[in-house]
Order: C-alpha cells, then sequence, then structure tokens
C-alpha cells in the first residue's frame, strides 16, 4: 500500500512543476483534433498555479518546425515545444514510437537548469505517463498522473463502427497505476474505475472534480445571444459542443431531431441542431458522417455544422440554446456540461462516467440511460414545450456549475501535490 504522508511543516508545496501533455499542445483550439477538455484543464490549473507562486513548464510535441522552443502562456506557465518524430499530426496509436527523443527532450531542459529544477511531474493522458515516469525516476521527484480517460472503460463502451483502443495502451495503463505515486480522477466514478478496471489503490487516488471560468461562461440574455450568432429570436436551438467523432455521439442528437419532427412538424420552421466542433479521431475517416445523416433522415435543413469558437463566443451559444446535448458514450468529465450550465443553459447527457457528477440529474439538466434517439427526442420535446420546466432547470443550473470552479480544483490539487513531495513511509507498490 501507498505510504504517501504529509509530515508537519515537511510537506510543502513545489515551487516549480513539470506537466506534460505530449499528445496536444496547450495551445490549441480545443474543439479541433486531439484538442478538447483535458487542454482546457492543463491551461487553467497551469495559470492559476502560477498566481500562487508555482511555476509550470508544459512539455508537448512540436508539430512544425517553425514553432519556437518555448512560448510563454502567461507570466509562470511557459509550453516547450520538444520534437519528436516527424512533424505535423500524427496518430495517438503511433506516438509512443516516439517517446524516446520526448523524454530526451524533457531531460535536456531540466538538465540546464540548477540542480532539483522541477519538484514534481504531472502527467496528463498515458502517453505522457510513459515520458513522466522517465523524467521523475530521473529526477528524483514524484509523479502525479491523470488519466483523464482509460482503455478498458472506453472499449467497454464502445459506439458502433468505433475501433477499440490497442492493447499498448492497455499495458501502459497499468503500468502508471502501478508506478505514479498519486493518481488524480476527475469524479468518484472514475476512482472506482481506476480500483476496478486497473487494480489501482484506493488511498493513492485523489478525487478532484474539474472547474469552469466563472469569468467566461456567465448567465445572459438568450434573445441577445441568439441575435450574436445569426438567429431569429425564437429559434430552438438544440446545441452540441466537441469534438466530431462517434464516442461523443453527435449523430444521437441528429436522429434525435428526426424523432422531433416526427413527433410534430411544426416545430422545423424554428428548430435548429447546432453542432460546434472539429473532426476527431477516427472522424476524420469520415468528415461527411454527420451531414450525410442529416440528409438520409431528412434533416440537412435544420442542421448548422459550425468550427470550433473562442470561448467567449462558445458562451454566446451556449445562452443561445434551449439545451446543450452530451449524448457521449464515455466521459471522465464533460467540461462542456458544466460550461453550458454555467451560462444558465440545462443539459440533457447521457448517463455515463462524469456527467454524473457535471450535471445534477432533474436540477439542472436530465441524464438519460442509454442512447436510443426516441429518448432524447422525449425529453427534447418536453424542454421545448414546458417552458417552465426548462425555466426551472435553467435557473438551477449556475449555482450547480458554481460548485465546480477551477479555483477549488487548484486548491485540492495543491494538497496532492504536497502530499506527494513529503517523505513517504512506506515503499509505492499496486494493490494487486
Amino acid at each position: 500500500m501507498s505510504g504517501i504522508v504529509p509530515v508537519g511543516e515537511q510537506a510543502t508545496v513545489p515551487s516549480r512543476v513539470a506537466t506534460v501533455s505530449l499528445h496536444t499542445s496547450p495551445l490549441d483550439q480545443p474543439g479541433t483534433g486531439d484538442a478538447g477538455g483535458m487542454n482546457v484543464y492543463v491551461v487553467e490549473v497551469a495559470r492559476r498555479m502560477a498566481e500562487r507562486g508555482v511555476a509550470v513548464d508544459i512539455f508537448t510535441r512540436a508539430t512544425g518546425p517553425d514553432l519556437p522552443p518555448v512560448v510563454e502562456l502567461v507570466p509562470g506557465v511557459n509550453v516547450r515545444h520538444v520534437p519528436a518524430g516527424p512533424y505535423g499530426h500524427l496518430d495517438k496509436n503511433s506516438l509512443a514510437e516516439h517517446l524516446c527523443p520526448f523524454i530526451f527532450g524533457m531531460l535536456r531542459v531540466e538538465a540546464q537548469g540548477e540542480p532539483g529544477h522541477y519538484d514534481l511531474v504531472h502527467g496528463h493522458y498515458w502517453l505522457s505517463g510513459q515520458a513522466g515516469v522517465v523524467a521523475a525516476r530521473r529526477w528524483g521527484v514524484p509523479l502525479v498522473h491523470s488519466m483523464h480517460t482509460m482503455a478498458r472503460v472506453k472499449n467497454a463502451a464502445l459506439a458502433q463502427g468505433d475501433e477499440p483502443e490497442p492493447d499498448a495502451r492497455v499495458r501502459g495503463e497499468d503500468q502508471l497505476v502501478r508506478q505514479a505515486d498519486r493518481l488524480v480522477a476527475n469524479t468518484e466514478d472514475e476512482a472506482r474505475q481506476l480500483r476496478e478496471h486497473y487494480g489501482a489503490c484506493g488511498d493513492r487516488i485523489s478525487v478532484i472534480p474539474p472547474g469552469v471560468d466563472l469569468d467566461v461562461f456567465t448567465p445572459g440574455s438568450r434573445r441577445e445571444a441568439l441575435a450574436r450568432i445569426g438567429l431569429p429570436a425564437d429559434t430552438e436551438l438544440l446545441l452540441f459542443v466537441g469534438r466530431v467523432q462517434r464516442l461523443k455521439a453527435p449523430d444521437v442528437l441528429i436522429r434525435a431531431a428526426a424523432r422531433l419532427l416526427e413527433y410534430d412538424s411544426s416545430l422545423r420552421s424554428r428548430l435548429v441542431v447546432g453542432v460546434v466542433g472539429g473532426l476527431s479521431g477516427g472522424g476524420r475517416r469520415e468528415p461527411g458522417m454527420l451531414t450525410d445523416l442529416a440528409h438520409s433522415l431528412g434533416v440537412a435543413d435544420v442542421v448548422r455544422i459550425e468550427p470550433p469558437q473562442s470561448r467567449e463566443r462558445l458562451a454566446d451559444y451556449y445562452r443561445a440554446a434551449t439545451v446543450t446535448v452530451v449524448p457521449s458514450y464515455s466521459e471522465s468529465f464533460g467540461l462542456v456540461a458544466v460550461e453550458s450550465q454555467a451560462c444558465g443553459t440545462p443539459v440533457l447527457a447521457a448517463r455515463v462516467g462524469g456527467l454524473s457528477t457535471a450535471v445534477s440529474d432533474g436540477v439542472s439538466g436530465i441524464l438519460v440511460r442509454g442512447h436510443d434517439p426516441a429518448d432524447y427526442a422525449a425529453e427534447l420535446y418536453r424542454m421545448i414545450t414546458e417552458p417552465a420546466w426548462r425555466a426551472k432547470l435553467a435557473m438551477a443550473a449556475p449555482d450547480h456549475a458554481a460548485t465546480l470552479s477551477w479555483s477549488r480544483t487548484v486548491d485540492e490539487l495543491l494538497n496532492v501535490y504536497r502530499m506527494s513531495t513529503a517523505p513517504r513511509t512506506l515503499p509505492l507498490a499496486a494493490c494487486r
């Protein structure tokens, strides 16, 4: 079992942290390629760590020859581009082949500083963890790791036509569970999955929910937001935000909209299905998946596909929506759901993973078991035709989102960092 314990004044906050985000840069626009909620997490945590006096270096793979070696994100936070493998986009499953040059790049940066340059390594996603383990052991510092998603969990809930995660990832995650000094789970459900699927020791897992930027994502006039995104005031906007891939299930929303119009064709003149996001993962191999589906179902006229938006612009989409729909097959948390609620818009989501934490069922939104479009259509119809009920959910949504702030996330992470850097009374060991 773990012997990580805080020991009086010896448990101090680290002065400099090496954060590893190998496969996706914090500078990338969320909703494009592999950039999503994890990118937002890394950026928001790093910013707030710097505000508390903890310097953060974020190591990520260089995707182009013209990228500067170091980019200052904000004072105290540097993004370090490490050459590893060919430039350009690489499939995540091939990145493991380029771990050695990435690790070498991390070690070289540390070697240029004073001894003890980094006090702790925090890895995000299994590929980053593989690099983080080597660096942390070489530097003699703790490794804190956040999985964000897990292969065994995703493989147990694959969408039809989606490809399973490779065995190499499963083995890599098994190793990380044994080797990390501390595992950070987004929710109690993720902590349970770490124990049940990977045999992780419960006393080495810390549950820390991600947050939401409550300065950007705020309630506002729905009518004004609709005008700003170019829609009439009477529009019923059913909104999907995220990467366009089978795992995120935007097709479920389009199928549900088709069912909805079968129930009540009079809605057609004011119904809009908004999909805001870019192709990702297997979605890149099916660029016409959503448009082809919309045409086949006869709803292409109500489907509006938009590219990823800036945070300020995205907040307007949330405010304009009747409801934000998150029908994913797997979610470690579901940041989109919290952002929507922070803007005063209720959420209709799948009852999977962290969405049970992100959405207060029956209070700030509705959770649906399974992915039957008919079930989603029924709830969407009620959202549209029972405005008083929807208004009640909308009223409670910001209060629920306010319980999930980035300040709280960073406060709890700093406690984990303190525990991890404190002397151990027992060696690390896996539970199985």
